[in-house]
């Protein structure tokens, strides 16, 4: 399953920029809303290690239970672990097999198998292809999946068509997280910012459905934003603390004047979990009647993945119109499999 004393190696980071590098010598490809993950294989032992380090098998193990399966014996392969549930890539999914229990784990293993999306191919048998360029790496990861019949391991699209890439950069929030530029003729850097991310950032119209005190304030310390569904309930999708020090106050006194309202009628925040704390489940209900604009990046099961900026306050805007159909939808199942080469 595992062992403690395989070497690992850090993966590659990349650098965030605002927009794609063009010209020659550049490999565009998804950036997956997963764990990245670096998999290594030396004949009967199977390490999985996060971004961080950390070993991941035993939170994965039918993960470590596919790459035991596979023809090739020694490998280590840079990739992304990914969860469909219900035809959508679940984040939320990834951070549940976090769990203590072992037998916890087994059951969400079952329940919602996670899968392995393969991008960059570091040693295979006793080639260190790590110090090969980012093109011979790429078409030996293609041979060696080829030979594979495993369902759960996907080789990532890669494409040098920038306007494909724009295409992709177009399509994220959902089970894409940006789109990642690579050099086709650098060789792997482990642990170097060598790679470019770009992220695609979206605006909405929220609305304020309550707030939280600062810690140890009596001034507001973030608002709690919600979106109306088609049930007619104002659920929760985020929060927003990017408020100004000089409109605190301001914000406070507007604020108290329409709390102990019904705040949420649907989904709430401050649900208890083991992450909770006292303070972080304390939150004042408001009365529905502020409307904000935010930025993000990112959406997670209908709710923002990060904390979102505050823009500016839209009073041209009733709350009844801040609905879910701004948020952009994840890809749909047949859209995400046009994107797989398998």
């Amino acid at each position: 399953m595992g062992h403690a004393g395989m070497t690992t190696i850090a993966p590659m980071e990349a650098l965030l920029a605002a927009k794609l590098p063009d010209g020659d010598g550049w490999q565009y490809e998804p950036k997956w809303d997963g764990f990245h993950c670096i998999a290594r294989r030396s004949r009967d032992t199977v390490v999985l290690c996060s971004k961080s380090g950390k070993p991941l098998g035993r939170y994965f193990p039918e993960v470590v239970e596919m790459f035991e399966r596979l023809h090739a014996t020694t490998f280590t392969i840079d990739g992304e672990l990914l969860i469909d549930r219900d035809g959508e890539l679940s984040f939320d999914a990834l951070q549940m097999r976090l769990h203590p229990a072992e037998s916890r784990v087994r059951k969400l293993a079952a329940e919602t198998p996670a899968m392995f999306m393969a991008f960059d191919l570091l040693d295979l048998g006793r080639t260190r292809l790590r110090f090969k360029q980012l093109s011979e790496r790429r078409r030996a990861l293609e041979q060696m999946l080829v030979a594979e019949t495993e369902p759960a391991l996907h080789l990532s699209p890669a494409t040098t068509d920038e306007r494909a890439a724009l295409d992709w950069l177009d399509r994220t929030g959902g089970a894409l997280d940006g789109v990642i530029a690579k050099r086709l003729d650098e060789p792997y850097r482990p642990g170097e910012r060598a790679m470019v991310k770009v992220k695609q950032r979206r605006t909405a119209d929220c609305v304020v459905g309550g707030f939280r005190y600062g810690k140890g304030s009596k001034l507001v310390g973030s608002l709690l934003l919600g979106l109306y569904c088609d049930d007619g309930l104002l659920h929760h999708v985020g929060f927003t603390s990017s408020i100004a020090a000089s409109e605190r106050d301001e914000w406070t006194s507007e604020l108290e004047k329409i709390a102990d309202g019904p705040g949420f009628t649907g989904n709430a925040p401050g649900g208890p979990s083991r992450w909770s704390t006292e303070r972080s489940s304390k939150w004042q209900p408001l009365q529905p009647k502020l409307v904000v604009e935010v930025l993000y990046d990112q959406v997670t099961g209908r709710r923002f993945r990060h904390g979102t900026k505050l823009l500016r306050r839209r009073p041209d805007k009733t709350p009844r119109q801040c609905t879910m159909e701004q948020l952009r939808h994840p890809l749909t199942p047949a859209e995400l499999a046009q994107l797989l080469p398998r």
